[in-house]
């Protein structure tokens, strides 16, 4: 980037690609805060080195004339490709970037030159404790188009693990979206084929080398998935009297609340490894990657190495996913060993109920628990506060005056979706406590391990190590 960077080693100074911050004088530092698509926002801040997370996110609204409520509705991120966290609001980000090398070392597990090399940027996103019925209210054009373009790149990058059917319906959203209404004499299959990254997830994209090929019959050749796009494209309904700002209106708002329908949208991510089955003659076991997602509704493990399916869409798919209700779970790093995340949950051992226990080895275990508490604390707060819409009047009365429920899946999913957990690709510690010693036999969940969990009760959590804690995704 133009201009003077903060002071660094010589080393880092001529491999850093990427900055937020230069200096254009003794006092004033320019900051670019980028969008997800990569547009910068440039901004030039005095004594930068105080400004908070959010005098700097109020410039950056000025700077995009967006209004009052994207102060609720975003955050400010630095991201890398180690590490993203989002800033609270009294956060620094300049103390926070002077900090990051400690950061990495503390909560990642990479080498000392992946350390060295990396370099954060400042980014504006979605807010992780932004709730997602809001999302819906809102009607501001520049809003809804951020909002779209995370939940896109997102869906693009593989990182919202997504069944065929719904990447071909979000695609077709984007199509009507960046090429505007379908022209059957221009929008072919042969068009879309040639931009085809730009409409559904990378991994539907390649073809013709690889494992994937070797899946298909001898002759037969993979699908083409523009056929199914084009599809769909077709079949975005329009309405001829609405304007196109109000249709783009539409189309935002229906690419979002498809979104909402996956359980993860709007997560913050974190990178971990859980023990695989032992399988095999030879007892072979190891460990198997994965991304823990974390928001105000639950936790979920997401495998994150693709899969090829001639059934089901290749791509990344959910190993199990818990709604807080669901769980207990805790935090240990024991001497000499690895932090470890714990979740436990109710299942099944050849036919006995039985508590299973998970075991999420990760750097970034402290974090996440850290969060899951949080977001706990956050909805025990809204459950006993009046509800409000964005603009502060209270939020109108739900339709329905049934009790409220725990919020399950749909009743008909499809077989072998990526949202279904798959359990028996998990290897948990499976127990019972009858109260004098642990069993495999239970007839019922009359105990946990760990005390922290959701209860109709107030729920007395242990206080997570560390100092302040940050939000990570």
């Amino acid at each position: 980037m133009e201009g003077d960077r903060l002071p660094l080693p010589p080393s880092l100074e001529e491999r850093s690609q990427r900055s937020s911050i230069s200096s254009t004088g003794p006092r004033t530092l320019d900051v670019v805060v980028y969008l997800i698509n990569d547009t910068e926002v440039r901004l030039t801040v005095d004594n930068l080195p105080s400004a908070t997370a959010l005098e700097l996110h109020r410039l950056v609204r000025d700077a995009l004339r967006l209004p009052e409520c994207a102060l609720e509705v975003f955050s400010l991120w630095l991201v890398s490709p180690l590490l993203e966290v989002q800033l609270k609001p009294k956060h620094q980000p300049y103390k926070v970037c002077r900090q990051w090398h400690e950061l990495l070392n503390r909560f990642t597990s990479g080498s000392e030159y992946e350390i060295c090399e990396d370099e954060p940027s400042l980014q504006l996103r979605r807010n992780v404790f932004f709730p997602k019925r809001k999302e819906l209210q809102i009607q501001d054009e520049g809003v809804l188009q951020l909002l779209y373009e995370e939940a896109k790149y997102n869906i693009l990058e593989g990182r919202y693990p997504c069944d065929l059917a719904d990447c071909e319906m979000l695609g077709a959203l984007v199509c009507r979206l960046s090429l505007g209404p379908c022209d059957p004499d221009r929008h072919t299959a042969c068009f879309l084929k040639e931009k085809l990254d730009s409409f559904l997830p990378s991994h539907l994209c390649r073809r013709g080398h690889g494992l994937l090929s070797a899946l298909w019959k001898r002759g037969a050749r993979p699908p083409a998935y523009e056929h199914g796009l084009l599809h769909a494209y077709q079949m975005v309904p329009e309405d001829q009297a609405c304007e196109e700002n109000a249709a783009l209106q539409i189309h935002y708002h229906a690419y979002l609340q498809k979104c909402h329908e996956l359980p993860y949208y709007g997560c913050a991510f974190f990178s971990g490894e859980i023990d695989k089955p032992v399988q095999g003659i030879l007892h072979r076991g190891g460990r198997k990657a994965v991304s823990v997602a974390i928001s105000l509704e639950g936790v979920y493990i997401i495998d994150s190495k693709e899969k090829l399916s001639v059934s089901v869409s290749p791509g990344q798919h959910v190993l199990l996913g818990l709604h807080f209700q669901e769980l207990s779970w805790d935090h240990t790093f024991p001497s000499e060993e690895e932090h470890i995340l714990w979740l436990e949950f109710d299942g099944e051992n050849e036919g006995t109920a039985v508590n299973k226990l998970l075991k999420v080895y990760s750097k970034q275990a402290e974090l996440m628990s850290s969060l899951i508490e949080y977001c706990i604390e956050l909805n025990a707060a809204a459950e006993g506060a009046p509800q409000e819409d964005l603009d502060g009047s209270p939020a109108p009365p739900p339709k329905s005056q049934s009790p409220p429920t725990r919020r399950q899946p749909p009743k008909l999913q499809r077989q072998n979706s990526v949202l279904c957990s798959r359990i028996q690709h998990l290897s948990t510690i499976d127990y019972v406590d009858d109260g004098k010693e642990i069993r495999r036999v239970k007839p019922r969940r009359t105990a946990s391990f760990f005390g922290r969990q959701l209860s109709s009760t107030p729920a007395s959590y242990s206080a997570v190590r560390g100092s302040e804690n940050l939000e990570q995704g």
